[in-house]
């Protein structure tokens, strides 16, 4: 199944980068690695918790540069395909349990697909399908782009 992107609603991110699929897979699904690129620095994941199967939970905690912690916000894992897909959600937790509306700042769905490329690295492509156009608006004023570049760039160093 092919969903549409919808410009209103969506956020997209495609970059190349010099690792390969199965490293951007470890680096989203292995709780050791995914601290240390997760968040661009000066910020950093002080809490995380990953089960990559479906209904599996997908949880990090971000500290500011000030040591002031964001509240845990748990997703759940909706489909993982080793290693070339990942779609999680903020909207359910562990158990495909819906998380409380207050808790979750503005709903999405997250797909995530790592393919390779003929230069030996992979093509990282994020498509985060948000609930509302305001929800999307907020994650993009958050600095979706940017930071989530910067991020990638930390996981790709974790490599060199």
């Amino acid at each position: 199944m092919v969903i549409e992107f919808n410009p209103e609603l969506d956020l997209e991110l495609r970059v190349e980068v010099p690792i390969t699929p199965a490293q951007l897979f470890a680096g989203w699904t292995d709780p050791v690695l995914l601290p240390q690129w997760f968040c661009p620095r000066p910020w950093r994941v002080t809490a995380c918790e990953i089960e990559p199967v479906a209904g599996g939970i997908f949880s990090t905690v971000m500290t500011s540069p000030e040591g002031e912690a964001m509240p845990e916000s748990p997703g759940c894992f909706l489909h993982v395909e080793a290693p070339s897909r990942i779609v999680w959600t903020n909207m359910l937790s562990r158990g495909f349990r819906p998380n409380p509306p207050a808790n979750l700042g503005f709903g999405f769905v997250c797909e995530l697909r790592f393919t390779p490329s003929a230069q030996g690295g992979a093509h990282f492509h994020a498509v985060v399908r948000h609930t509302d156009a305001q929800g999307r608006e907020q994650h993009a004023q958050m600095g979706f782009d940017q930071g989530w570049r910067i991020a990638l760039s930390q996981l790709v160093e974790l490599y060199r």
